[in-house]
């Protein structure tokens, strides 16, 4: 009921309703800003104005990553040995510029990406050409900026110098090599079994045998490496949503366009890109019938990160009807085991590894972060157990190792259903299981699951907006963690101005565009694509 004397129309009032009334008055007032029109404008209709945002973003990220980004110290380093970057990297005024630059081009192409899952038209989503430009233009500044948003090429190339000195991997660590630090590996890594199958480590070996250990000319090819793994995405992804009933164009602009993904991938140069690449193809090729090649794409991805294991059950799944009986299951399991277990032993035999990566599977967890769950769990058992006279670390192995055989124990569960279940959903659900029980959780594990859930189904409501803010944050947290800067400059400062820029650019986005803000407020009819899902 109304207070007495109050107007009806009048509406409610209160903090809420002057801090709307705000927001409301500073979305207009931000749109006749010049700067704003230029970064933030443009014809609704074109996705053209979209992407050239999203490369004048990927060049001030470029800009920013000779000045904050990740460079090794060793002679054999040919920056090190230059002052050419001097202004930008040991300067206050140059890291502050780069600074500033990466963070806040890092938060335009997120804006850039949202903005084009907007255009392309009134009754549609940008076409699949266009968000396949997106990829390409995007990632090309990408292909030159110093590693950002990790480290782990650095480690790669360690990796391949332990191969190439004739030692495994799986069993000795980055720290016995003389001078590993300069060469840029993170000491997190430095006494930790190598996560990665025998063929990666193979290229590895062979990339520092052909670089003769030359940083740059390491990171150079495994960029490359990294870019034809999104590429397969490319190819792969798009193909299989059409065939399984999702929208092709909204799984490569929700997953690959993805500036977490392409940040990640591109310029954090991640293998990860490849092994997920050769998951989608090997989905894509057995629903086409070609079973043999289906099972081997899915093996080389093994020999990328093992991890891939845990698909082989709904690869094989996906050779049979929903409905099928236990034997035509057991034939598809024992069929798809056979070859990608022959195809691993090859590669195991051929790099002097076999199947070590089995072991170094069981054992990971030594590098656990305590801010992921699993892994604070496992700390804080071994605490208490240490006031009883445990070990902390012996402990904490119990405890990780208890949840790992909870994520196999649910994907047993998922493969054995019966009918059985969408076989690339319920492979992203085993992998989720593996990433959210593991010791470890780093952003791009995300990337390895929504892929295939972008191609088993469209999704909407609070996923997707949950999914466009946490993928922002994720970004912005890979630039602030990840600032790599000379050791007389203040890098807390150096952190706290890119967390202020970005999250006053983050809040501008969510909170006051006039474009973007409606995808993170009460959602609004929408007209729908061919598939039936409204358009973001």
């Amino acid at each position: 009921m109304a207070r007495p004397g109050a107007s009806p129309a009048a509406g409610p009032r209160g903090p809420g309703a002057a801090a709307t009334a705000s927001i409301q008055s500073l979305r207009h007032r931000v749109e006749t800003l010049p700067v704003l029109r230029l970064l933030a404008g443009g014809d609704e209709l074109h996705t053209s104005v979209a992407l050239a945002q999203g490369f004048v973003a990927s060049m001030m990220i470029l800009i920013g990553s000779w000045g904050v980004g990740w460079l090794a110290t060793t002679q054999q380093s040919i920056f090190a040995r230059t002052t050419f970057l001097n202004p930008l990297r040991v300067e206050s005024a140059g890291v502050i510029a780069c600074t500033v630059l990466l963070a806040l081009g890092s938060m335009i192409l997120c804006r850039a990406w949202l903005r084009l899952g907007q255009r392309g038209g009134p009754q549609t989503r940008a076409s699949l050409a266009a968000v396949r430009n997106a990829v390409l233009l995007w990632s090309a500044p990408l292909m030159f900026t110093f590693p950002i948003f990790s480290r782990d090429v650095y480690s790669y190339l360690g990796q391949g110098r332990l191969m190439h000195a004739g030692m495994s991997p799986y069993e000795n660590w980055i720290s016995q090599l003389p001078g590993w630090f300069a060469q840029g590996s993170d000491s997190l890594w430095a006494e930790s079994a190598s996560p990665y199958g025998p063929l990666f480590l193979m290229a590895s070996r062979g990339v520092y045998y052909v670089t003769g250990g030359v940083p740059e000319a390491g990171v150079a090819i495994f960029r490359v490496f990294a870019a034809g793994g999104v590429l397969l995405c490319l190819y792969a992804l798009p193909r299989l949503a059409r065939r399984l009933g999702s929208d092709d164009a909204w799984a490569v602009w929700i997953s690959v366009a993805n500036p977490l993904f392409l940040l990640n991938m591109v310029a954090g140069v991640h293998n990860d890109a490849v092994m997920v690449g050769g998951l989608l193809l090997g989905f894509l090729l057995v629903f086409r019938g070609n079973r043999l090649a289906g099972v081997l794409a899915v093996a080389v991805a093994i020999s990328i990160k093992p991890i891939v294991v845990l698909a082989l059950p709904f690869l094989g799944l996906a050779m049979v009807a929903r409905d099928a009986g236990w034997a035509a299951r057991v034939r598809a399991w024992l069929y798809t085991a056979l070859v990608a277990g022959a195809a691993t032993a090859l590669l195991g035999w051929a790099s002097g590894l076999w199947f070590g990566w089995i072991k170094a599977m069981a054992t990971a967890g030594s590098a656990a972060f305590p801010y992921a769950p699993v892994g604070l769990t496992g700390l804080g058992v071994g605490w208490l157990s240490s006031l009883l006279g445990g070990d902390v670390e012996d402990t904490a192995d119990v405890v990780y190792a208890l949840f790992k055989a909870l994520t196999v124990g649910l994907t047993v569960w998922l493969a054995l259903r019966r009918p059985g279940g969408p076989p690339v959903l319920h492979c992203a659900y085993a992998l989720t299981a593996a990433v959210v029980l593991a010791p470890i959780i780093q952003p791009w594990y995300l990337l390895w699951l929504v892929p295939l859930f972008a191609a088993s189904r469209v999704y909407g409501g609070w996923w997707v907006k949950g999914w466009y803010l946490l993928s922002m944050v994720l970004v912005l947290v890979g630039v602030v963690d990840q600032l790599s800067v000379a050791q007389w400059i203040n890098l807390t400062l150096v952190r706290v101005l890119a967390a202020g820029v970005g999250l006053v650019y983050l809040g501008y986005i969510v909170f006051i565009d006039p474009k973007t803000a409606s995808l993170f407020g009460k959602s609004r009819p929408r007209p729908s694509n061919r598939n039936g899902a409204t358009t973001p």
